[in-house]
């Protein structure tokens, strides 16, 4: 006769790519029982409101950490071929590559009217590449089809990856689709914000506290175990949380254009008017945009980092800098007539968490029986959630990660 079940009720606090891929893995874990065990997610504002329904949406094989990049890349064809992701949520694969290129000014570039503050200090490039494993950025010939850009502009063009190695999903669709899965095998989603964890005593945590979000409630949820998955807001729940986060820009264009995903580096034109020289003063006359075209006709461009406003409170109160989103347009518009012809839909702003000090994400158990983390993933969170989850889900009920090692991401070794 087997062991009874124990009872569990799971939390997962943070409703973005980690949390929902995490409930998605629990809830489909062998040792799961609906009659026994409880999955919630506690999300504050809504499923992917923060920097998982606005990042760039890039798998690959190249990506970093490589203890657990292989797993979720492999994970994330599984789930695609199992729920349709191509149609779902955009899932396909597609070349990437590095291009340098001498951009030139251009009669539509930088038409607004908005007023140019003074320079507001330097953008940090987005930490997407290992400083170890640059790829070279000699030229090798730009492929035939990558017919995007200004031919005259283009100094040098290196492949860094291509459809066996590089492939993407829409950051927003996939995080949405994961938490509706999720929902539809017996998850619960609850909107709020954490406010408390309660985990005084011997047996560890005990229940969290939040407010609800429409009628600013207080509520109290029983928990037997607590996943962290906030990103960057998971200090403000669990203050010992060694996660630090940066600002991040992005514009979304019309445009249909070839699939390639492109890591560029331009050389802003010495006759930018002095509106653009103002606003681009931070960057040393070079800029560092990154392209990722989407199957829906759209091309997703990401800029740099910053850390000039502190985290709000919450996912809706992150201030976007439009001057900053302008940059972006105006950088590559230097260079693609059809990023300088598109039409501009979005606009926005989200925030990325990373480990203090370097390292990460963290994966695992804190130290406090019951409290777990699965954070500070940086640009990779899309990328790495698969494993994560997956990884979460085997810590909860085998006890210990059994699909990849991940003694180096250990939360204990940083807190």
């Amino acid at each position: 006769m087997s062991a009874e079940i124990p009872e569990r009720n799971i939390v997962i606090i943070g409703g973005g790519i980690i949390g929902s891929t995490t409930a998605y893995f629990l809830i489909r874990h062998s040792l799961f029982s609906i009659s026994r065990h409880s999955v919630t997610i506690l999300e504050s504002q809504s499923i992917a409101s923060a920097a998982s329904g606005k990042a760039g949406g890039l798998l690959a094989l190249w990506a970093y950490p490589s203890n657990i990049v292989p797993l979720s890349y492999k994970l994330h064809a599984e789930l695609a071929a199992q729920h349709d992701g191509a149609k779902r949520w955009g899932y396909r694969t597609l070349n990437c590559g590095s291009m340098t290129a001498k951009g030139r000014v251009y009669e539509c570039t930088s038409t607004d009217n908005r007023k140019i503050e003074e320079p507001r200090g330097k953008w940090q490039s987005l930490p997407k590449l290992d400083q170890n494993t640059r790829p070279n950025r000699a030229a090798r010939g730009v492929p035939e089809d990558l017919d995007w850009f200004d031919a005259d502009a283009v100094i040098g063009y290196s492949s860094m990856g291509d459809p066996s190695t590089t492939a993407q999903v829409h950051p927003y669709l996939f995080t949405t689709s994961m938490a509706d899965l999720a929902v539809d095998a017996g998850a619960k989603v609850v909107f709020g914000t954490a406010t408390a964890l309660d985990y005084t005593g011997p047996h560890g945590i005990k229940t969290v506290t939040y407010e609800e979000k429409d009628t600013k409630k207080i509520h109290t949820i029983h928990a037997t175990d607590v996943i962290l998955a906030a990103g960057p807001w998971t200090s403000h729940i669990f203050p010992g949380a060694p996660i630090v986060s940066s600002r991040a820009h992005s514009v979304v264009v019309k445009a249909d254009v070839s699939p390639h995903a492109i890591f560029s580096e331009i050389e802003l034109p010495e006759d930018f008017g002095k509106k653009e020289r103002l606003r681009h003063q931070w960057h040393d006359n070079m800029a560092s945009p990154e392209l990722y075209p989407r199957p829906d006709g759209t091309v997703y461009i990401c800029g740099g980092l910053d850390q000039l406003l502190p985290l709000p409170k919450t996912s809706n109160l992150v201030q976007c800098d439009l001057d900053r989103c302008q940059d972006i347009i105006d950088n590559i518009s230097t260079i693609s007539t059809p990023m300088r012809n598109g039409e501009v839909l979005v606009r926005q702003a989200c925030y990325l968490p990373s480990v203090e000090g370097g390292g990460g994400p963290l994966i695992g158990e804190t130290g406090i029986k019951g409290i777990y983390m699965a954070t500070g993933h940086t640009c990779w969170g899309i990328q790495n959630s698969c494993a994560t989850g997956k990884l979460m889900s085997e810590i909860i009920f085998d006890g210990k990660a059994k699909s990849a090692n991940i003694e180096s991401l250990d939360p204990r070794k940083f807190l």
